[in-house]
């Protein structure tokens, strides 16, 4: 019994200690708060804010800008709730936090962007940074500036050194993985010319599929998000131009036109579509879907084909995106959503491969043209790489 406790309690040390070694470093948050006045602000009328951990060495004109993920707000009612969060306000996020993975300042954890500047944007706003509405309604006091927001950070750090960047990536995870891909271009354009400049979307590729129901759920709440937020006249005009504003927030629509060099990292099973566009509540009332939402390992054969059936719809609405030779893709089939910032996923020993490949040496390659990678991987259950025996990481937000 001693011995069993004794080495319980040895591996909670080793894990402990592994975890300090690998999160990296905990990093201060910046506030913007010059951007008040030029009305780019949080939902609540707050400043924006990020978190830069400086370049050194080699890495020192090098930026990696990365958007904060966290669903969006579709409504006055879920956005006066979002606006209660660290979503919503600058004044509830934490003083600190943890830089890991993509951010990681250590070379064994991070090989190609550990020198680097480091810039994690925090999202507050809930449209992807893309809404603009300049009347704010008194009885909410909602503020919907997220397109606003975005400018008013680079503008912040273009002095502080953006402007002499050689090699700048704009990334993020989930909706502001979306965002790396509708302010790609734009991205592009506010740095100078000779930079070096690409994309990284991490699961931010959303796409337009009915859900098991047969409704056009995600449809209806995308086309209410940028109704709200006012977003339609900051999506990419090679869309809007073709097409109404709402299909515009899908990558589907946008990513064929992007002109600055894009990667596609994504789950062909990423968990929080499979949750909340193949099956969100309302579309699994009795709660069928319950147990393999949470636990892939729990679905029915009936349910596993639906979701092969969303894997092929999801490489049908990738396929117009992967046709430029600059850019890349990484599909893998794991059950996962966000595979940059946690460096299990990231870069470690046993993170998950394609092609006998980590995702930070993908990315790494394609950035420094070192070689391109453009994979996807055989359907589940084919890679025992994939961490698919846990839950599923926990969905802050459901559509």
């Amino acid at each position: 019994m001693v011995d069993s406790r004794l080495g319980q309690w040895l591996k909670l040390v080793v894990s402990l200690l592994l975890l300090l070694k690998t999160q990296g470093l905990y990093v201060g948050i910046t506030y913007v708060k010059s951007a008040v006045a030029k009305g780019a602000v949080c939902l609540d009328g707050s400043p924006p804010a990020y978190h830069w951990d400086k370049g050194f060495g080699t890495g020192i004109n090098s930026w990696l800008i990365h958007f904060e993920g966290g669903g969006w707000c579709n409504n006055v009612t879920n956005c006066l709730s979002r606006k209660k969060t660290h979503l919503g306000s600058s004044k509830l996020m934490g003083q600190q936090i943890a830089f890991s993975g993509i951010m990681n300042n250590k070379r064994p954890f991070n090989p190609d962007f550990y020198n680097w500047n480091r810039v994690k944007i925090r999202y507050c706003d809930g449209s992807s940074f893309t809404g603009d509405v300049q009347a704010v309604n008194p009885a909410t006091n909602l503020h919907f500036r997220g397109a606003r927001i975005w400018l008013a950070v680079i503008e912040d750090l273009l002095p502080k050194g953006l402007k002499n960047a050689e090699n700048a990536l704009l990334s993020g995870c989930s909706a502001g993985g979306l965002a790396s891909i509708l302010h790609c271009d734009s991205f592009r354009s506010l740095l100078p010319m000779g930079t070096t400049v690409k994309c990284l979307s991490d699961a931010g590729y959303f796409i337009n599929v009915r859900d098991v129901s047969g409704a056009p759920h995600v449809q209806t709440y995308f086309k209410e998000i940028v109704t709200l937020h006012g977003s339609a006249k900051n999506l990419p005009l090679s869309c809007t131009s073709t097409l109404k504003p709402s299909f515009c927030f899908f990558p589907q629509y946008v990513a064929p036109q992007v002109r600055t060099p894009l990667f596609i990292l994504n789950a062909a099973y990423d968990s929080w579509q499979i949750r909340n566009i193949l099956a969100p509540g309302n579309a699994d009332p009795l709660g069928v879907w319950k147990s393999c939402k949470l636990d892939i390992n729990n679905c029915s054969p009936l349910q596993l084909k639906a979701m092969q059936d969303f894997r092929l719809r999801f490489l049908i609405a990738l396929n117009k995106a992967t046709n430029s030779s600059s850019g890349g893709f990484y599909i893998d089939s794991c059950y996962a959503h966000c595979q940059t910032e946690t460096q299990e996923k990231w870069f470690m020993a046993d993170s998950p491969m394609l092609g006998k490949m980590k995702i930070a040496k993908a990315v790494g390659d394609w950035f420094y043209d070192r070689s391109p990678f453009h994979k996807i991987d055989c359907p589940y259950p084919c890679n025992p790489s994939c961490q698919n025996s846990g839950l599923a990481p926990p969905d802050n937000s459901e559509v």
